[in-house]
């Protein structure tokens, strides 16, 4: 493999935004990849996965080099040319490289290697937390698999096509797909490819979705003709997947503190031909009040730390700090009291969360439960995904039934 100045700086450019600027990985990529049009695809794909690489294992690399944030630009050579070294990709004579210690390299990455949090390039405190919370086996496993590169999953949208005939057309435009068994309306992609780009995509044929995201809505057990309240929707890819189960009848009310996720979720359904979505914004309690005791379903997808994404937002490893977590922590029971009420007797509700720890899932469960506005609920069924067994994101979600 032969490196190019133009792609290689802009990977450099990306990695000092990354770090230095606290841009996130997946801006920092989408910028580096409108600087130039001429790119074609092989070098596209070079410049988002080296970044996402340096960035996925940073606190290895940076042991490596001797360097430390916030990282001026020799520094980041010397993270790039580590991770040419270690890749086995010959260093072009650029002034900017210099002189590189290639043996020495290689003996720190076998000695490092040995110990988790360098070798799967975590922060310290997060490794002794998820130690102290999965236990040393579960952990080991559950961060070697949330440090390999997620595969593109893509949900069928049952409104507009089936999963074989949507194969059959991302077929005719040179993408080709696999079923994904236990998850009845996914296909993997078997290359990464830009799909947004696709006929099929403009015609609402498909969502972009995580196969164990792909889960949550059909645990919710929903019916058409049910009202139906998505309590913490975003930009609503849980929430487009409820109208595809509901065959666009009944009533889906999407609510979100943000109102710029909501204005991107109405542009989501209108090329999904989603038309039983409502948007409300949380502004104030009213919008809550309002619905107490009216829903037949209620998902409350939570605010949570992410762990169990880190696959695809790597650099999240190093965003996210232990005060954000227990802060969280606080913000999911306050969700679960109050956006329960809207329940109705007899519906059922579903807490949800794309985190693999149980301070963050069935604790809050449990506590919810043993709570004043728990008592009227009995805990019916739970669910964790862990990325090392199923190969997908880390996610929990737990059924709740009002008596």
């Amino acid at each position: 493999m032969r490196l190019h100045r133009n792609l290689t700086f802009a990977v450099i450019d990306s990695i000092r935004d990354i770090f230095n600027e606290g841009v996130y990985a997946d801006k920092a990529v989408e910028k580096a990849l409108k600087r130039d049009k001429r790119w074609g695809a092989r070098d596209r794909k070079f410049v988002a996965e080296t970044i996402y690489d340096i960035v996925r294992w940073n606190r290895l690399y940076a042991e490596i080099a001797e360097v430390k944030v916030p990282f001026d630009r020799d520094n980041i050579w010397r993270l790039f040319s580590v991770w040419c070294i270690l890749r086995g990709i010959p260093l072009p004579d650029w002034n900017q490289i210099g002189n590189v210690p290639e043996r020495r390299i290689k003996g720190r990455f076998a000695e490092l290697s040995k110990t988790r949090k360098f070798r799967e390039s975590i922060p310290d405190w997060m490794d002794e937390m998820c130690v102290e919370e999965l236990g040393e086996d579960l952990w080991t496993k559950e961060i070697a698999a949330l440090n390999k590169q997620a595969n593109v999953i893509l949900r069928t949208n049952t409104l507009n096509i089936s999963k074989e005939i949507l194969q059959k057309k991302l077929r005719t435009e040179n993408i080709l797909t696999q079923f994904v068994p236990h998850h009845p309306d996914a296909l993997v992609l078997e290359e990464r490819a830009n799909v947004f780009k696709t006929e099929a995509f403009h015609n609402g044929y498909f969502e972009v979705q995580d196969a164990s995201s792909q889960l949550v809505a059909a645990y919710l057990d929903v019916q058409p003709g049910m009202k139906v309240v998505d309590t913490c929707a975003g930009a609503g890819g849980k929430t487009l997947h409820l109208s595809a189960l509901m065959q666009n009848k009944g009533q889906i009310i999407a609510m979100d503190i943000y109102e710029s996720k909501l204005r991107k979720l109405k542009v989501r359904a209108k090329r999904n031909k989603a038309h039983n979505i409502s948007l409300r914004v949380i502004d104030s309690t009213k919008p809550i009040k309002k619905l107490h005791g009216k829903a037949d379903r209620v998902l409350i997808d939570a605010p949570c730390s992410g762990l169990g994404v880190i696959r695809r937002n790597p650099d999240s490893k190093w965003k996210l700090q232990p005060e954000f977590i227990e802060n969280i922590k606080q913000v999911q029971q306050d969700v679960l009291q109050q956006y329960s009420k809207m329940v109705k007797p007899g519906g059922k509700m579903v807490y949800a969360t794309c985190s693999i720890l149980p301070s963050e899932n069935k604790h809050q469960v449990d506590k919810f439960l043993t709570s004043e506005s728990g008592k009227d609920f009995k805990f019916v069924s739970d669910k964790e995904v862990f990325a090392h067994i199923s190969g997908f994101d880390g996610f929990y979600m737990a059924l709740l039934e009002r008596a």
